[in-house]
């Protein structure tokens, strides 16, 4: 597969373009999306309390972000395996994942905020970053392998 992959570099080229765009999420976050705890996380925020959130902004500006990150990652997914079920796949897993997690920190946050800080920079680092890009692509190519 890896082999195949070389030689189509006009693929290896839009992933490339792809990861661009990741690495350009990553490197505007400040100015594309509201996120105060960017800047909270980035200081010893164990010791300080929580910053004012507008819980409304934030939602959909971390469901944004993850929206954005996912499409992106289900392009890179389908450039690497040319399978349509890993792409159906790939959306439902995203799909579930998205909800469960965005869930999980909202309920964290108005419920458990003051007390459960690193529940909160953790769940939100696998919101904001393509973690789990980095997670199917050795589990797609095992499985792929082993077929």
């Amino acid at each position: 597969m890896l082999k195949n992959l070389l030689q189509n570099k006009t693929t290896v080229f839009y992933i490339l373009i792809l990861l661009a765009l990741l690495v350009a999420i990553r490197a505007f976050e400040n100015t594309l999306f509201y996120d105060p705890l960017l800047a909270y996380f980035k200081r010893n925020y164990m010791q300080m309390p929580l910053p004012k959130l507008n819980v409304i902004r934030l939602f959909f500006s971390l469901g944004f972000r993850f929206y954005l990150n996912s499409i992106i990652s289900i392009g890179i997914l389908k450039l690497i395996f040319n399978d349509t079920k890993v792409v159906k796949f790939s959306i439902f897993l995203y799909s579930v994942f998205g909800i469960i997690l965005m869930v999980t920190f909202f309920f964290i946050l108005l419920k458990f905020g003051e007390t459960n800080k690193m529940n909160l920079f953790y769940i939100r680092r696998f919101i904001i970053q393509p973690v789990l890009l980095i997670l199917f692509i050795p589990a797609f190519y095992y499985q792929k392998k082993n077929k």
